[in-house]
Order: C-alpha cells, then sequence, then structure tokens
C-alpha cells in the first residue's frame, strides 16, 4: 500500500467516526427535546404563581385548538400555543370545550384553563349563561 492509499484510509475512517459520533449527537438531543416537550405537555405549570392576572377571552365556535392556543399565548395565559393545543387535544375536556367569554387566569394551568372553559355556566357571546 502506497502512503496515498494509506492516507484517504486513514482519512475515510476518521470521517466515519466524526458522521457516527454526530448522528449519536443528533438523536441524544433529539431525544432528550422529544423527553422535555412530552413531560411539559403533563407537567406544565402555570405562568404565574400566586394570584397572577385576570385576562378575558373570547372563544368563538369556529376557532380551532391552534387559534386558542395562540390567543392565550397572546394574553399572556399560556407560554407556548402549540403546546397547549397538544394539551387540548390529549385532555379529557377535548370535546367539552364551549364558545364564550371566560375570565381566565394566569395562576391558572392549561388543563384548568380547558375546566373553566368547559364548564356550564359560562358566558355565550351574547352575555346570556349557557
Amino acid at each position: 500500500m502506497n502512503s496515498g492509499n494509506l492516507v484517504a484510509a486513514v482519512l475515510g475512517a476518521v470521517l466515519k467516526v466524526i458522521a457516527a459520533v454526530a448522528m449519536i449527537y443528533l438523536i441524544y438531543r433529539g431525544a432528550a427535546m422529544c423527553y422535555d416537550y412530552g413531560y411539559r405537555i403533563f407537567m406544565e405549570p402555570a405562568v404565574s404563581e400566586g394570584e397572577g392576572r385576570t385576562v378575558t377571552v373570547t372563544i368563538t365556535e369556529d376557532m380551532s385548538a391552534a387559534d386558542i392556543g395562540d390567543l392565550f399565548e397572546q394574553e399572556g395565559l399560556v407560554e407556548d400555543s402549540t403546546l397547549f393545543m397538544l394539551q387540548y387535544y390529549l385532555s379529557e375536556y377535548r370535546r367539552d370545550v364551549k364558545p364564550g367569554v371566560f375570565e381566565l387566569n394566569t395562576a391558572m394551568t392549561a388543563e384548568e384553563m380547558m375546566a373553566a372553559m368547559a364548564s356550564s355556566d359560562a358566558e355565550d357571546e351574547t352575555g346570556e349563561a349557557s
């Protein structure tokens, strides 16, 4: 084997090791991110502790879970609208959330907000109790 072939073989082996290490690192980081997001779906704390800040939001019948998440993120009720959307689809309140005007608080968890929106004493858009 001449020196050119030897250098090419060593360089090829080094590149394969670097590629394997990079793949292992990317898989590890991806798995850690997925675990963190999955954990937050079920254990995400409220945005603020204590009394929090009360926010009035209007949910219309044509709003999707993504729209509600975007509204809540804009109003400061949740930190991540996509996370709220996933929490919504995985919650027991998914089919029970009703349109209306709701008084929500930044000290409420996403599940507590969904429970409030699913309650039967919510006001509809005309201000009448449902």
